[in-house]
């Protein structure tokens, strides 16, 4: 008979593999590969991610990895750009590339037929010269493809070339534009194409498990996932929704009765946007709000595992604004306070609901 696992047994599992149940003292990057990186669309997010989850994380430190080329921030899962340890996006880029690439396609209506060969060479000649923001790269592959939209031109640019972000833009305390580079050229090699997908599926399950076939898909943006599940030596489970839950057989599944202490998470964190069904975090139907923002200014967070409230910087307050008054503010405030001196801030307060 196969276990069932309920929500509270899987919010629970798939928070002490995010490192929310106890924070970790792992090393930045061997932190941001456990994740299977981290949701960058905001570019300053991770930070506030990493805050709260490494014991005692210092921003200068990733900072330094991003300028060392460890990390970089590139469009991977569900198109969206995710920062990643150079490694993974040398292995990964090739996998998400179709899919992103398609999804670009909206952006490049009204093109007229070009030679994509001509197309990807001119891209390539401009990014070896030096980053380039997309409109800058579209004004200049305009010169050489008249008649075309710049801005069109740009986005079938990045259907053709692997790309990735650079700094400043991502940096602690800095700002910058977001100018596109090369992968080869950044990271000193092209993209692997021999990373297999179950790869990316046993990362997703360490981070996200346990996870049914949906939950991957949703996870990843990569679709027919199920034979190659099915190929993998994996525990499974009943949810309480009746679908089957894959995991890692020796992944951490703590009792569901584990104490949860208030964690804060950034804007778009993929805790909250990587599951079909994300009822083990979210009990009741809310949209996560997505708002555009850095990634160090607002954000959502979680009491007792769940999502319960949002919270804003607001000069130097930060202020908590819950969905219902919590039983105990006192751990929620305690929290918030400290990611108020993170954030440069002086103090926190509780917001009437």
């Amino acid at each position: 008979m196969i276990p069932a696992l309920t929500d509270r047994a899987l919010n629970r599992a798939t928070l002490a593999r995010q490192y929310l149940l106890d924070r970790t003292d792992v090393p930045v990057l061997e932190a941001i590969e456990h994740l299977g990186g981290m949701q960058s669309q905001a570019p300053l997010a991770p930070y506030v991610g990493l805050w709260s989850r490494l014991s005692a994380f210092d921003p200068a430190v990733l900072s330094e990895l991003m300028s060392r080329r460890e990390t970089v921030r590139t469009h991977l899962m569900r198109t969206t750009v995710h920062l990643v340890s150079a490694r993974d996006c040398l292995d990964w880029h090739t996998l998400f590339q179709p899919r992103n690439a398609a999804a670009m396609t909206p952006n490049t209506a009204g093109l007229p037929p070009i030679d994509r060969t001509s197309l990807r060479t001119a891209a390539e000649r401009l990014l070896r010269a030096s980053p380039r923001t997309r409109a800058e790269l579209g004004r200049l592959l305009a010169a050489s493809f008249v008649g075309a939209d710049p801005g069109a031109l740009a986005f079938a640019a990045a259907q053709e070339v692997a790309m990735c972000q650079v700094p400043p833009r991502g940096l602690w305390g800095r700002t910058g534009p977001a100018a596109w580079a090369l992968v080869e050229k950044w990271l000193g090699e092209a993209p692997r194409s021999t990373t297999p997908v179950s790869a990316v599926v046993l990362r997703g399950l360490g981070a996200f498990g346990p996870a049914t076939i949906a939950d991957l898909q949703t996870w990843s943006g990569l679709t027919r996932l199920g034979e190659v599940v099915g190929a993998l030596s994996l525990r499974t489970f009943r949810s309480p929704a009746g679908p089957l839950l894959y995991d890692l057989p020796d992944a951490p599944r703590p009792d569901e009765d584990t104490p949860a202490p208030p964690r804060f998470l950034p804007e778009y964190d993929n805790l909250l946007l990587s599951h079909r069904d994300r009822t083990r975090f979210i009990p009741s139907p809310r949209r996560v709000p997505l708002p555009p923002g850095n990634g160090a200014t607002m954000g959502t967070y979680l009491l007792d595992g769940t999502w319960q409230g949002t919270w804003r910087l607001r000069g130097e307050t930060l202020d908590v604004e819950p969905f219902t008054p919590p039983a105990d503010p006192a751990p929620l405030l305690a929290e918030a306070s400290r990611l108020a001196a993170f954030l440069g801030g002086s103090t926190a307060r509780l917001l009437p609901t």
